[in-house]
C-alpha cells in the first residue's frame, strides 16, 4: 500500500492570529506559512533569559529610558512577509512609537520597526530559525538591533568563525 503525505496547510499571518488559542500555555510562531510549536524554555534557557531581562531593565533605568522603553511579557512581531510571525524571547519596545501600532492594544502585535529598540533570541534547539529566518526577516523589516545569545562554548565558537554549528 502506498502512503501519501499531505502538504501542511499554509497560513497567512492574519489566519495564524485568528487560529492562535487564547490563553495558550504553548507558544507558537508562524514560519513561512507553517505554524510551529515552539519548544518550552527550560533550565539554562529560562535562567539566561531572566538574567538578560534583569540586566536590560537596569540599563534602561540607568540611561533614563524608564517609562519610554518597556519589556512586555509577550508580543508577536509581524515582519513584512505575510507568512511569518515571531514571538521573541525578549523585546524592548519604544513607548513613544507604540501608538502607531494599530494591533498592539488588542492583539500584542508589533508591525513597525520604529516600535522596536531591541529583539533578543536565546538560542535553543531551533537555532536555524534564529540565525537564518529571523535574522533575515528582522533585517528586512528594519529592526536595528537583534541579538542572538547562546550559552554554550561550542555555539559561540562556531558563530565566531562565521557559521552556526
Amino acid at each position: 500500500m502506498t502512503q501519501t503525505q499531505t502538504e501542511p496547510k499554509i497560513y497567512t499571518f492574519d489566519e495564524f492570529i485568528e487560529w492562535y488559542p487564547e490563553n495558550s500555555v504553548v507558544r507558537y510562531e508562524l514560519h513561512d506559512g507553517v505554524i510551529v510549536e515552539m519548544p518550552k524554555p527550560r533550565g539554562k534557557h529560562s535562567k539566561l533569559t531572566g538574567f538578560l531581562i534583569e540586566e536590560l531593565l537596569i540599563t534602561i533605568r540607568e540611561i533614563g529610558k524608564r517609562g519610554i522603553w518597556t519589556i512586555p511579557r509577550e508580543s508577536i512581531v509581524k515582519p513584512g512577509r505575510d507568512k511569518s510571525g515571531y514571538e521573541p524571547d525578549i523585546i524592548v519596545l519604544n513607548e513613544e512609537s507604540i501608538g502607531t501600532e494599530t494591533r498592539w492594544e488588542t492583539e500584542s502585535i508589533i508591525q513597525n520597526a520604529t516600535s522596536v529598540k531591541l529583539i533578543v533570541e536565546v538560542v535553543s534547539t531551533n537555532w536555524r530559525d534564529d540565525y537564518y529566518d529571523k535574522l533575515r526577516d528582522y533585517e528586512e523589516m528594519g529592526i536595528s538591533e537583534y541579538w542572538i545569545v547562546e550559552d554554550t562554548a561550542l555555539v559561540r565558537q562556531s558563530a565566531e568563525r562565521g557559521f552556526p554549528p
